[in-house]
């Protein structure tokens, strides 16, 4: 007789409605569809506006809360800030597991990987990260010493051929295409930049440094070279979701695959009508191309927008409808139908469109919309030039955002320098810049004193005999003595930071006698970053990855003054949002820009870019442009409004007419009022499509 065993009763898997969070309640139906999505390869097309940053919080909740070991959670962002905040919210909608989840940007992920690995490929594990202008000096010094600066023909500056190099390798691209697509200038030189590149390459090797593209590409090689290392990282991502995938280059697609290698879950969120960063490498095909990378890959969309009018979403889709390839998906709102048209403005000339700007700013400002709440967007950043001395005129506060990282500024680079030789003396780069601060040390002098800090076996950091110049001797041992000081194991990372400070605040004084206050203030500045380290590895891999800037969001306020008015560049204004939106210069050869003409791709970016500086707008938005230009040695000319804008119908964008105060009103008999002018902004007085501002 057969013995028998008994099987417990199978307890049912939790229920949708005995979840901690009703995912159903809190979620549109296109949002509860991805969040919900069991697994498997998931591309969410998700539209400006339309919460695609609640969809990953709720996704990570929901993963951990349907069983998924967070640790086993891999979210890819392009900025560590972006991760933790969505882990943050993550955390406060379910519980502390969420703070578990791996979260950080593709080259932090990558540097971790490398700090484990890097002797497979034979660096060492401290080895140094170069930021784009470090790495552009490292190639100025091997392109001066194959004398190639000294040809009859041009050759290219340091940073052309650093963005060539960089171009090539994060594009997965022959350098010989780059150069017939972006510099047919240079092609005449493709073996010497052959050459080039290899010598960069073999100069970090050697010196054990790696720049942006290498973390990426290094990774890339460790796991074709090391299987066992790919399954091993591969198995610890059972979900993989990465945020603005328009916006990776083919390295950071191809490390996707590879995060995803084991489990097969993968859920890829972004929208293809921003992919506004081709310059950085970004190639918006990745987005196309991920279904047939995935093969059974489910596409979702978000499509209802949170943050504009109707009318701001409907010229929006009209724009994007032009595009050569897109997404099919169109905005729309259920919680603004109504509001003003967005409107177009031509102004005789740069300083019309100033003040028209200016009084609009004023007029809303005393409607009670917050200076802050209000942006003016333009394509580079000398367009807003005329606008800012108005702006001084009417002594109107504002912040210029998208400039200079507080790591990309000189006094700071010279202080990082300092810190990178504690860390790797081997750090040639790092050495070039700290000796040539030194009185009686150029270029020549500084590759000497490189090659022997490099090449000895004792300390690098104590002097050893040798014929020294007494125009510098006393200055390089005061060098050495605080790189000996700062480098104690058992000195805090602050303390390190501030005696290099000490060290170096003559030194900035001299160098920059004309401004030294200010610098001498963000000194102190950098000095309060170091607060939050206590290694210096990380650190620096925290300034070189995530660097520093000035947000216009988060700009202090003026003493006895209100937040400022935020003027910005397009690219830096993406994933921001304001009340009232003033996007100006919309000229041909501008917006688009005039390089971009003769490619097709190139204008489609362009078009991309103005259909982000739309989407930015909540309530008002006011696109505007000069009719006549001057161009030196031409004078005066009639300018070109943007091609992107000339023919939208007047039912989707609202033409108006500036009309100086006082001046006589001429009307056709057919020209009366029509009931659109109800809908105008009570900024302005206006009927049929003339605006009357008090100039």
């Amino acid at each position: 007789m057969a013995r028998r065993f008994v099987l417990k009763k199978e307890e049912p898997l939790p229920a949708q409605q005995e979840l901690t969070i009703d995912y159903a309640d809190a979620l549109n139906p296109q949002q509860y569809a991805a969040v919900t999505e069991p697994g498997g390869p998931v591309l969410v097309v998700a539209g400006a506006g339309t919460g695609k940053t609640r969809t990953l919080v709720y996704r990570v909740a929901y993963l951990v809360e349907t069983g998924t070991a967070p640790n086993e959670i891999v979210l890819l962002t392009f900025t560590r800030r972006a991760a933790r905040e969505m882990l943050a919210r993550a955390t406060a909608l379910l519980d502390g597991r969420c703070q578990q989840v791996r979260g950080g940007t593709f080259h932090a992920f990558c540097l971790n990987l490398l700090r484990r690995h890097a002797p497979k490929l034979g660096f060492d594990r401290q080895f140094t990260i170069l930021d784009a202008a470090d790495a552009a000096d490292v190639v100025d010094v091997l392109r001066t010493a194959k004398n190639l600066n000294k040809g009859e023909k041009r050759f290219p500056r340091k940073k052309t051929l650093y963005n060539m190099f960089s171009a090539a390798t994060n594009r997965a691209l022959p350098l010989e295409d780059v150069l017939e697509e972006r510099y047919p200038q240079f092609y005449d030189y493709l073996d010497v930049l052959h050459d080039l590149r290899g010598d960069y390459a073999r100069y970090k090797k050697q010196h054990h440094l790696m720049d942006y593209d290498d973390l990426l590409k290094l990774s890339l090689e460790l796991f074709e070279q090391d299987a066992d290392v790919r399954r091993q990282v591969a198995t610890r991502c059972r979900h993989v979701l990465v945020d603005e995938y328009q916006d990776t280059n083919q390295l950071q697609a191809g490390l996707v695959r590879a995060f995803a290698s084991v489990h097969g879950n993968v859920m890829a969120v972004g929208d293809d009508a921003q992919s506004i960063y081709r310059f950085r490498g970004a190639d918006f095909r990745n987005i196309f191309q991920f279904p047939d990378q995935f093969p059974e890959t489910k596409v979702l969309k978000l499509e209802q927008n949170y943050r504009s009018t109707q009318p701001i979403l409907d010229l929006a889709n009209h724009l994007i409808q032009e595009a050569e390839r897109s997404y099919d998906k169109e905005l729309f709102t259920d919680a603004k139908p109504t509001g003003d048209r967005p409107a177009i403005i031509p102004a005789p000339d740069n300083r019309f469109e100033s003040r028209f700007v200016t009084q609009m700013i004023l007029q809303l400002r005393e409607q009670n919309v917050p200076l802050n709440r209000m942006a003016v967007l333009f394509r580079s950043g000398f367009n807003s030039y005329d606008l800012e001395v108005e702006l001084n005129r009417r002594n109107i506060p504002f912040v210029k955002y998208g400039g200079l990282k507080l790591s990309e500024a000189a006094h700071i680079k010279d202080v990082l320098a300092h810190l990178k030789v504690l860390e790797n003396p081997m750090d040639a780069a790092a050495w070039n810049r700290i000796l040539q601060l030194l009185k009686g040390i150029g270029p020549k002098t500084a590759h000497d004193l490189i090659e022997w800090i490099t090449s000895a076996s004792e300390d690098p950091f104590v002097l050893q005999e040798r014929p020294y110049s007494s125009r510098y001797i006393e200055s390089l041992k005061a060098l050495f003595s605080t790189l000996r000081a700062a480098r104690d194991p058992k000195l805090p990372l602050t303390s390190q930071v501030e005696m290099i400070v000490e060290y170096y605040e003559p030194v900035c004084k001299d160098k920059y006698y004309e401004d030294y206050p200010k610098r001498l203030q963000d000194l102190d500045h950098f000095v309060g970053l170091a607060e939050a380290f206590t290694d210096r590895g990380e650190f620096l891999a925290s300034l070189a990855l995530d660097p520093i800037e000035l947000s216009a969001l988060e700009a202090e306020e003026l003493e006895d003054d209100e937040p400022p008015l935020v003027l910005s560049t397009i690219h830096s204004a993406k994933g921001l949002e304001f009340h009232t939106v003033f996007i100006i210069h919309a000229l041909e050869g501008v917006l688009p820009s005039g390089y971009a003409m003769n490619d097709r791709a190139e204008l489609d970016e362009e078009l991309r870019l103005l259909y982000v500086a739309v989407t930015r707008a909540e309530e008002n938005l006011f696109i505007s442009y000069p009719t006549v230009q001057y161009r030196r040695y031409q004078g005066d000319y009639l300018a070109t409004p943007s091609r992107f804008i000339a023919d939208v119908p007047e039912h989707l964008l609202e033409p108006w007419q500036l009309v100086e105060e006082g001046a006589p009103r001429q009307l056709e008999a057919a020209d009366q009022p029509d009931e659109d002018t109800a809908s105008a902004p009570e900024t302005a007085s206006t009927d049929d499509d003339v605006a009357n501002l008090p100039f």
